[in-house]
């Protein structure tokens, strides 16, 4: 499997702008611009899509994995948070709350790091990966 995107930057780093588009077209020349990476500008930037990746990745990374070990979640929210420090993304912080019915808190757990170390996301980032994982009712 191959999936494709494109970006296309026009002007100076501060004054110009850009758009990403994906095979998909769920992205479809979608802004990004310096204020929209480093300020609250609107438009995307690399980090955030890279932690929609991430959080996307791993819900369904431990789904497959909750699966597996006999169980079926009702609900797996997760928040990814990337953080860039001088020019280089350092971390990806997941928070996810899930409602699993019939499992244990213990077995969530390590169900929940086999995801995040597994996923194939984590695996193509090459930085610090925390994990808060929470079950809810």
């Amino acid at each position: 499997m191959k999936r494709t995107a494109s970006a296309i930057w026009n002007g100076t780093i501060k004054e110009g702008n850009g758009n990403i588009s994906t095979q998909s077209t769920v992205l479809n020349k979608t802004q990004y611009s310096f204020n929209s990476r480093f300020a609250e500008g609107v438009g995307t930037n690399p980090e955030e899509l890279i932690a929609a990746a991430h959080a996307g990745c791993f819900n369904m990374k431990l789904t497959l994995d909750l699966e597996a070990a006999g169980f079926k979640a009702d609900t797996l929210e997760t928040t990814s948070t990337v953080t860039l420090d001088n020019g280089t993304i350092t971390r990806s912080d997941l928070v996810l709350k899930a409602k699993v019915p019939g499992i244990t808190n213990e077995k969530f757990q390590e169900v929940a790091a086999g995801a995040k170390a597994g996923c194939p996301v984590s695996r193509a980032l090459n930085l610090e990966i925390s994990l808060q994982a929470e079950l809810v009712a």
